[in-house]
């Protein structure tokens, strides 16, 4: 018998043997008609893997409504979209196909005029559809690296033979569902037949390994349900965040733009979202000086000799723009890949008490990062963004305080934004790949202890995750649900004992001896750019209207009422309510559609029986009409509801 641990710590017996579908049948049929597969002893594996490990197994049984299991499913329909690619055109290579967060993809070549296009999409689906229903089981077989080497070989798949050639022998397993095999180490689900709808989403360029020097592929994304119910849900969120696309809105609201002289991954901020931007810079900072922060600037470059002593230079390297030369040959320059390093210097720029601890130096530094070109997007994914960062030195005694009141500073900030819905990642080591990190066990050890302390002490719902830490040290990432139920990464909260090894800073503590600081890293909004996509995506443009760029918008019936408009525009100015004049010789009707797109909170209208009785006709963004009102009534409301929001 093997004794089973479930995750709800009830304990029972089964025979030796049984693979978590027996199990799962003994506890009820319907769960085991759902069981996609199974993580034991924390290792995710396929639901049909045997349990015979005579000491205590802790299970848990891995179905559609946990991520893990959506994983997997998703994995195994990759494979499945590939057997069907496969039978339309049997010349295919595949290279990866690897599950992400709403469903997969699979990477690959076809042959030479076959002329792929997302038109193809309907056959395919239709056809992995028939293949689900065939029932087909997922088989793992072990495999030699001499038999898979044939094996590709006879496929002429110089793909899979380059990832042949990074395993070891012992390690390679093949997954086989129908007539297609593949090289994979899974884990996948039962069979195919969970597999009951299908949507084909998209169809683009990918270069092998994601590099521009190697050949490109044709990359097909796709997302598949256990009921087609949740494939109808699913198709209405994502026409919902077609019309959310900051892109789009950015684009209506005349906030932002890109220009390909300037150059990809660059965002040029027009009028209207620089003051979106400055509102929130402004917000932060406010909020930063009651928390004690004091502002530092540093330059947009550094040196090649500050970053490899931070680290940066032998981790970020690639990732960074191409050193900057000049005519000194010693001298090398990088564009700043983050703030640290340069706060590190200034920390070091004189003598330190630990009376003077903990320091807390703020600045919104733009950095910058070579993404490739094929992983631009919007303002999610850039080249160059500016962080809220600030780094905190502080004793060790002082971490924990320090980290709980930046967890309050990211709290409030959530609050008011408007973000309600949020779980919280404690991101650490990867305990199998520490080569990845710097630092000593031990100073790991404190770091990661502080933050699982403070998050256990502020009552968050968190998760752990393994492998997601910063190469110097463990994070707290808090993950945002948005209006359309989308996860987003955005503030962080990073301990670490490393950098301050590494810059070698100091301070003389009360006996008299030179000390370690240790130092927080935190940025509640992440990036701004980043921060205002995901604010654009989930108020769908419709900002709180303490930040909006424009709180009114005064729209005169005929051109002959412009002056008294502006007049009324500049008197609400003086209570620092923002807006403009749409002064154009267009129809009122149009004005108010356009103010609509725009997503202004306010229209005014004025004619002549507004100017007359000195009221004004207020009409609400979305339709609703508010009547007539005086200007001190108009100012009330609105102060009333930047107040309510701010609270």
């Amino acid at each position: 018998m093997i004794t089973i641990e479930f995750p709800d710590k009830t304990i029972r017996e089964f025979p030796s043997g049984s693979n978590s579908i027996d199990i799962a049948k003994n506890i009820s049929e319907g769960l085991a008609r759902n069981v996609l597969g199974a993580k034991i002893n924390g290792v995710i594996t396929d639901a049909s893997q045997a349990l015979i490990d005579e000491s205590k197994i802790k299970l848990e049984l891995l179905t559609w409504e946990n991520d893990e299991g959506k994983s997997i499913m998703w994995h195994s329909s990759a494979h499945l979209m590939a057997e069907a690619i496969e039978s339309f055109y049997p010349k295919v290579k595949f290279a990866i196909g690897p599950p992400i967060e709403n469903g997969f993809y699979y990477d690959m070549e076809f042959p030479e005029n076959s002329n792929f296009s997302s038109d193809d999409f309907p056959k395919i689906e239709k056809k992995i559809i028939e293949l689900a229903r065939e029932k087909n089981i997922y088989e793992i077989s072990y495999v030699s690296k001499k038999e898979a080497i044939k094996y590709f070989k006879e496929k002429n798949n110089e793909y899979k033979l380059e990832l042949i050639d990074n395993l070891n022998d012992g390690e390679i397993t093949f997954y086989k569902q129908g007539g297609f095999i593949d090289l994979c180490k899974g884990p996948h689900i039962p069979n195919t037949n969970f597999i009951k709808s299908v949507k084909l989403l998209n169809v683009a360029g990918a270069y092998w390994k994601g590099n521009e020097n190697n050949k490109q592929l044709t990359r097909i994304y796709g997302i598949t349900f256990p009921k087609k119910k949740y494939l109808d849900e699913y198709l209405i969120k994502l026409e919902e965040a077609k019309q959310r696309d900051h892109r789009k809105i950015g684009k209506n609201m005349s906030l932002f733009t890109f220009s390909k002289k300037v150059g990809q991954g660059l965002p040029l901020w027009l009028p209207k979202g620089a003051y979106l931007r400055d509102q929130l810079v402004e917000f932060m900072k406010q909020a930063q000086l009651k928390f004690g922060y004091q502002p530092v600037i540093t330059p947009h470059i550094g040196s090649k000799e500050l970053y490899i002593c931070s680290g940066h230079y032998e981790k970020y390297g690639e990732d960074s723009f191409q050193p900057i030369k000049t005519p000194d040959e010693n001298e090398e320059f990088f564009l700043k890949p983050m703030n640290c390093p340069h706060h590190c210097e200034i920390y070091k720029s004189q003598p330190r008490s630990y009376k003077d601890l903990p320091i807390r130096f703020a600045e919104f530094g733009t950095v910058y990062r070579y993404e490739k070109s094929g992983e631009l997007h919007g303002l999610t994914r850039v080249r160059g963004f500016t962080q809220d960062d600030a780094h905190i030195f502080a004793t060790p005694n002082q971490v924990q305080d320090e980290f709980e009141s930046v967890i309050d500073l990211v709290l409030y900030v959530l609050k008011a934004m408007g973000f309600n819905d949020y779980i919280v990642q404690i991101s650490l080591r990867d305990p199998e790949n520490q080569e990845k990190y710097i630092g000593s066990d031990e100073n790991w050890n404190l770091a990661e202890q502080a933050i699982i302390n403070s998050a256990k002490n502020k009552n968050l719902n968190t998760v752990i995750e393994y492998g997601e830490a910063a190469f110097y040290g463990p994070k707290l990432d808090f993950m945002i649900k948005d209006a359309i139920g989308r996860k987003w990464q955005l503030g962080t909260i990073q301990v670490d004992y490393n950098l301050p090894e590494r810059f070698q800073l100091e301070y003389k503590g009360s006996d008299d001896k030179m000390h370690r600081p240790v130092m927080i890293h935190r940025a509640p909004f992440g990036s701004l750019e980043r921060f205002i996509a995901l604010l654009i995506e989930h108020t769908g443009g419709e900002f709180p209207l303490w930040l909006t760029p424009q709180q009114i918008i005064i729209l005169p019936i005929s051109q002959k009422y412009n002056e008294y408009s502006c007049k009324l525009l500049n008197s609400l100015k003086n209570y620092d309510i923002r807006g403009h004049v749409d002064d154009r010789n267009e129809t009122t009707g149009k004005k108010i559609r356009d103010a609509e797109l725009k997503k202004i909170p306010y229209m005014v209208v004025v004619g002549e029986q507004e100017v007359e009785e000195k009221l004004l006709s207020i009409r609400e963004h979305g339709g609703k009409n508010l009547g007539k009102l005086t200007q001190e009534k108009l100012v009330k409301l609105i102060k009333e509801n930047i107040a309510k929001e701010l609270k």
